[in-house]
């Protein structure tokens, strides 16, 4: 890290004020002085303004202007504000009147942790002073208001160093302790979110936010108060440090609560005062371009941050509640994405049938689960291997998650009359190659669906159901005739995220045989390897997980399956077939999962269950 010093001198002087050898750090005031300070600064910005003009910067016509322009505010930081000066040209003059060395401070410098130690952070923000170097029994500390009579004897006192003091530009050092309060906010979040929310309660005065008749204009004007904007964008940074997939912000009773889902589970954080819940929602609006005044019914919007060097869209949601409107913003990271089918870790059977399947002309695949259980990601990977120059790929999603360059895609608007199954007639009407449905909701787009499917169209769609070979029987309650349901589907997949154990702090454990006969697990089925239990540390929030992946049931429709769908045969037998074919459950995934130690079987019977 470079820091630049010019070659000024730091001389020795005796000041008006009875300072003593500042050049050499040391810096004393007479017993008079306190009492004195106000006459003594009049004196001190007396020659400041001489040797402004003694360097030419200014004539005595225009100091005379711009001192009754300034007004109440110093001179020097008016000369710089009012753009009179170049900030060089004023941090030189100031050096000089004060006989400091000037120095340039680089943005990137970062202050040198150990030396920050050596006073409270309060301190050197209060004085505008950031500590660069230490020798022996004196310390080089860089002020940015050299003009403050107290601060070089306070930092001695604090630090009980003799300080050599250098003048920079005042925002120069502002930013660098803004970098070095940044870096501690990183290192310590939830102490971060508590300061911001003990100095906004002082800050920032909300009133009668429990009254919806609350007008508009304060609305506005409490969302664009700096505490809230502050507020908002620790939770959004918090949240993609931590790898968040959503973040809940509600109104309860008599407080308003933070919750991080962090790899599946819920996470509490602290939380900021009730009095601010709706500026904190009106901030969200605002930036999601929703209707701030709008408090009866639920919206969804969104909005996109650049942060920690990515960009992240982030979805919102917001639903009224009897105590005031929760706020639901889910993070939409391109970086989660698999690249391609391979990177899903699936296992040898499961691969190479979705991937025989994707490499179809026509047919339709089907991926369920419950929501939030990486449907669409599945499909996007599937799509990536997909997308080619000579392949026309039209998507119709509500809403679109992802924004995937070289795909159409359509978002769906069930209000202004465009449904799935409107889309889903023009996009087939635009000579797609292939066609993505974000969700199979009714019978329509089933029907519409199938059909495309059966001229000539590969359609890669998600339904709600609890396993792979329930995706027929769901199909057909939906109105599809089996014989056309048997002619297009060519594969259906069931899938879930079930939690990895950190790897830094998993321990081994034993498995309680009671556990494994009420799941209808096989006694042998962990011998000879051992399994681990999740324990927490602060890797990973103390959750003992860190990461997600998926489990997945792959069902390919061969001839045996295909002639029990004509037969209109139920799941259990379809199942049958399908596991003497190959086809692994998601419990058996699951075991799989636990046997090579990325989970254990506490977290993967949460997703599995029991049969």
């Amino acid at each position: 890290m470079r820091v630049t010093v010019h070659n000024t001198p730091c001389c020795t002087f005796i000041s008006r004020r009875g300072s003593a050898l500042l050049g050499a750090g040391v810096f004393r005031r007479d017993a008079g002085m306190a009492q004195n300070q106000e006459k003594q600064e009049k004196q001190y910005y007396s020659s400041f303004q001489t040797e402004l003009l003694n360097r030419g910067l200014l004539t005595e016509t225009r100091l005379r202007e711009v001192i009754g322009e300034a007004g109440k505010e110093p001179l020097e930081r008016y000369l710089i504000s009012s753009k009179t000066l170049p900030p060089h040209d004023v941090v030189l003059a100031v050096a000089a009147h004060f006989s400091m060395a000037p120095i340039v401070l680089p943005g990137n410098f970062a202050v040198p942790r150990n030396l920050l130690e050596l006073a409270p952070f309060e301190t050197w923000s209060r004085y505008k002073a950031v500590p660069i170097m230490h020798c022996g029994d004196k310390l080089t500390v860089v002020f940015g208001d050299p003009f403050d009579l107290m601060a070089i004897e306070e930092i001695g006192r604090a630090t009980k160093l003799g300080v050599i003091p250098l003048v920079a530009h005042e925002k120069e050092v502002h930013a660098a302790l803004m970098r070095v309060k940044a870096r501690k906010d990183s290192e310590n979040p939830n102490l971060a979110m508590e300061n911001v929310m003990q100095s906004a309660e002082s800050e920032l005065e909300v009133s009668g936010v429990e009254d919806s008749s609350e007008s508009l204009d304060h609305a506005v004007e409490s969302a664009e108060e700096a505490p809230v904007i502050r507020m908002v964008n620790i939770m959004l940074l918090e949240a993609l440090r931590t790898g968040a997939s959503d973040i809940h912000f509600e109104a309860m009773e008599k407080k308003s609560r933070l919750r991080y889902r962090i790899d599946g589970a819920l996470i509490e954080r602290p939380s900021p005062a009730k009095s601010l819940h709706n500026a904190i929602v009106s901030r969200v609006k605002i930036m999601a371009n929703l209707d701030i005044a709008e408090r009866r019914n639920p919206q969804d919007g969104r909005f996109r941050v650049k942060a920690l060097g990515k960009e992240v869209d982030i979805r919102v949601s917001i639903l009224p509640t009897i105590h005031g409107e929760k706020v639901v913003m889910r993070t939409l990271d391109k970086a989660n994405l698999a690249p391609s089918l391979s990177a899903l870790g699936l296992d040898d059977f499961a691969y190479d049938a979705m991937k025989h399947a994707i490499e179809q002309p026509h047919g339709i695949i089907l991926v369920t689960g419950p929501t939030g259980s990486g449907k669409t990601t599945t499909l996007y990977s599937c799509l990536q291997d997909l997308n080619k120059m000579e392949v026309n790929i039209v998507t119709a999603e509500d809403p679109v998650e992802y924004e995937l360059p070289g795909i159409n895609q359509v978002h769906v608007n069930e209000q202004v009359g465009l449904s799935f199954a409107n889309v889903l007639r023009s996009v087939l009407r635009q000579d797609p190659d292939i066609v993505l449905v974000g969700e199979i909701r009714d019978g329509e787009t089933a029907d519409i669906a199938v059909k495309a499917a059966l001229t000539g169209h590969l359609v890669l769609s998600t339904l709600h159901t609890n396993d792979a070979p329930s995706v027929i029987a769901r199909l057909i309650d939906m109105g599809v005739p089996p014989f056309l349901l048997a002619s297009s589907l060519i594969l259906a997949q069931a899938q879930r995220l079930y939690r990895k154990l950190c790897p830094v702090c998993k321990k081994k454990a034993e498995i309680d045989p009671t556990v494994l006969v009420a799941n209808e697990i096989r006694a042998d089925a962990f011998d000879g390897t051992t399994i681990f239990d999740a324990v927490g540390c602060p890797k990973c929030n103390g959750i003992g997980y860190k990461g997600r992946a998926a489990i997945m049931e792959v069902l390919p429709i061969s001839d045996r399956v295909r002639a029990e769908v004509v037969k209109g045969s139920p799941s259990n037998i379809i199942r049958k077939i399908a596991v003497e074919e190959g086809m692994m459950t998601l419990k058996d995934v699951g075991v799989v999962k636990v046997r090579e130690g990325l989970t254990s079987l506490r977290a993967a019977l949460e997703v599995t269950g029991s049969e």
